[in-house]
């Protein structure tokens, strides 16, 4: 895992061209991403507090295509992971490989919808000037702002709903929530049941961190708690990591070194501490297993058996699928080719398993 993907969280993030167009690397096209935002008055979250205006931003790309009825059938709904933003997913490892013409979510047939959850990017979050005192999001109301959004969009069927890690967690919430509303589901990189054991824990020691910096100062620091955002940042660089690539990369004590240093200079002072508070505890009412039964929709739940933050041998998943009744599960290997958690965003990986998923639930003319 790159140090930039470490620092934002298993993400693999590249940064924002200008005109709203992100840089896909170097000597690689630009996406025409089209950017805009939806004012959602008096969002009341589910710990009964209210914001007078939640701001939500997106991205677009593609066109929307009207069936005869005049409604939207090929919008696709692409969430990211903690930390990341609409960005997130035209990492060229992702959109390179799916959004190409010919790709499976093709520009020009698909309409792309990548939104800034709540919390994160452009959208409203705790730094925009609340602080601590900003309410208490979790991913009920990052989906249920998700859904205002598509209303917003007029826009009420999804071809797809893809999902990164957090983004993957919603879209299991999705599919209990909202059961008919999209033709099928690909949560990539999590599981469906309460964040507890380690991944609680690491998840509960960073938030830790930050707190008990003296500099925090309640969330009303004047300049960010620094040594508690740096071991927060330790914290998530060991979550996302894949052993494997971290071995090659830093086969000797020396490199290993320099590779802590690197990533840790890198990441100094970021994200803000407010908001690296709030979005990890947005996951600590998460725990769609009472409901899996509800998603009825098609599934293609894809983890990586190098994944440290939702490893294998816990079993949870190979369990869980059959519980929803057109779900499956495919746990891929460790290769050259995995990157640990952040697989999900290494298309190439798997998307075969996707290009199958999307032949067998493209709607009937």
């Amino acid at each position: 895992m790159s140090l930039r993907a470490a620092c934002c969280l298993f993400v693999l993030l590249i940064g924002a061209g200008i005109s709203g167009t992100a840089q896909t690397g170097a000597g690689a096209p630009s996406w025409p991403t089209q950017s805009a935002w939806v004012a959602l008055p008096n969002f009341k979250f589910g710990s009964g507090e209210t914001l007078p205006v939640l701001k939500l931003h997106y991205l677009t790309l593609g066109t929307p295509h009207h069936n005869a009825a005049g409604h939207v059938d090929n919008a696709v709904l692409l969430l990211h992971g903690t930390g990341g933003d609409a960005h997130s997913l035209l990492n060229p490892a992702f959109s390179n490989v799916l959004f190409v013409p010919g790709g499976i979510l093709d520009i020009t047939k698909y309409f792309l919808i990548l939104p800034d959850d709540i919390g994160h990017g452009q959208s409203s979050k705790p730094s925009d000037g609340l602080h601590a005192h900003f309410p208490a999001y979790d991913y009920d109301d990052m989906v249920r702002s998700q859904r205002m959004m598509l209303d917003d969009l007029k826009i009420d069927h999804l071809r797809l709903i893809l999902g990164t890690s957090m983004g993957c967690m919603q879209t299991f919430v999705w599919g209990e929530t909202y059961p008919a509303f999209a033709d099928a589901l690909a949560p990539f990189a999590c599981l469906p049941v309460q964040i507890a054991g380690r991944n609680r824990m690491m998840r509960y020691m960073a938030i830790r961190a930050v707190k008990d910096d003296p500099a925090w100062m309640g969330g009303e620091y004047r300049t960010e708690p620094v040594q508690g955002l740096r071991t927060a940042n330790e914290i998530v660089m060991i979550m996302g990591s894949s052993p494997l690539q971290m071995q090659k990369q830093a086969p000797t004590r020396q490199l290993a070194e320099q590779y802590v240093d690197r990533f840790l200079d890198h990441a100094t002072g970021t994200p803000d501490a407010n908001n690296l508070i709030y979005y990890f505890n947005a996951s600590r009412n998460y725990d769609p297993s009472p409901r899996l039964e509800a998603i009825t929709a098609p599934v293609l739940w894809i983890n990586s058996a190098d994944d440290f933050i939702n490893p294998p041998e816990l079993g949870i998943a190979q369990k869980q699928v059959k519980r929803m009744p057109h779900a499956r599960f495919i746990l891929l290997p460790i290769t050259d080719e995995t990157r640990g958690h952040g697989t999900h965003t290494m298309a190439a990986v798997w998307k075969d398993h996707l290009a199958q998923f999307m032949r067998e639930t493209e709607p009937n003319p």
